[in-house]
């Protein structure tokens, strides 16, 4: 391999791991504004973070529950109604794992991305019940007007079940450092 060849695979493996971060920071920035969804939640960031003609999903159990959107302003219509005019939730936390992104492009660099991640999420709504869910997502992603957006989530359950709640006013347990002496 010649110094040119190296250069070249160095900038292509240095565009794909970029693409890999650009996708990673979008599908984040969705989920922590889906944590907070509220009245007070920008719905135009949100809506960013689609591209125009996206497709979100539920599969499964979820596509009676969640329904098919196509294009973003259908996308965040939907995401919107659990915003105003109260929150959905008084609490939601979203915990993604088992990442795994793949880089598609060309010669020129990437030009999409599929990511496929399990999700854990714990959720207590606004009449007091709380649950936990869990779901396989599979989110593509593409560049729209120079940035990375998601094009098409796929949300499908694996399981949920109700729980009591989740946060309780009882101490948190840390060592007694007052009552011990110094060796």
């Amino acid at each position: 391999m010649t110094i040119e060849q190296d250069i070249a695979a160095l900038r292509a493996e240095l565009a794909d791991l970029r693409a890999e971060r650009a996708v990673r920071a979008v599908v984040m920035r969705y989920f922590r504004l889906c944590d907070t969804l509220g009245p007070d939640t920008s719905l135009d960031e949100l809506g960013l973070c689609f591209t125009r003609d996206a497709l979100w999903e539920g599969r499964g159990r979820y596509r009676k529950a969640f329904g098919r959107h196509e294009g973003r302003d259908a996308i965040v219509a939907m995401l919107g109604s659990y915003a105003v005019p109260v929150a959905h939730f008084a609490m939601n936390a979203h915990f993604l794992s088992t990442e795994t992104i793949t880089i598609e492009g060309t010669i020129e660099g990437p030009e999409a991305a599929v990511g496929q991640w399990s999700m854990l999420q714990t959720s207590t709504y606004r009449d007091g019940r709380s649950d936990l869910r869990s779901a396989a997502l599979t989110i593509r992603c593409a560049v729209e007007d120079g940035a990375w957006r998601i094009s098409h989530f796929i949300t499908e359950n694996l399981f949920a079940r109700d729980v009591d709640h989740w946060s309780d006013a009882a101490p948190i347990s840390v060592p007694d450092v007052a009552s011990k002496e110094p060796s």
